[in-house]
């Protein structure tokens, strides 16, 4: 399902997309009950007739409620709109895991879970946990 600008999910007003994966597709919404905008993840429609993946996102949804921390995504709700599965969330506004990668030298390009990330001392910390060399 491929929302556009105006559509609505749910109680929510889709705005713009903001990225796409194996899980679903994601849009930055309009939450009007609130008065506050939010990340809305759908599942594609030939996903959604699949059990197993419409179980690991509905648990990915109730495991994520279930959490409390800044580094957490806080979950708002979970629905069916006319067929089509979808999670409310906080939307995080900023850069992309991407881009500060990218505008960073000292880590350079690598596999995704060798990517560096900057650290306050200026060293690199790969997602494996072990530093790379500058």
């Amino acid at each position: 399902m491929t929302l556009s600008s105006g559509n609505k999910v749910g109680p929510y007003e889709i705005e713009s997309p903001l990225g796409a994966g194996g899980m679903g597709e994601v849009y930055r919404a309009r939450d009007h009950r609130l008065g506050r905008y939010v990340a809305i993840k759908v599942l594609p429609a030939y996903l959604s007739n699949d059990s197993d993946r419409l179980r690991r996102f509905e648990q990915e949804a109730r495991a994520t409620g279930l959490l409390n921390h800044p580094n957490v995504l806080a979950i708002y709700d979970l629905g069916n709109h006319n067929g089509t599965p979808y999670i409310v969330s906080e939307l995080l506004e900023g850069e992309t895991l991407e881009q500060p990668r990218a505008s960073s030298p000292q880590c350079g390009p690598a596999s995704p879970l060798q990517s560096g990330i900057p650290s306050p001392d200026g060293s690199c910390t790969s997602l494996l946990g072990s530093p790379r060399q500058s």
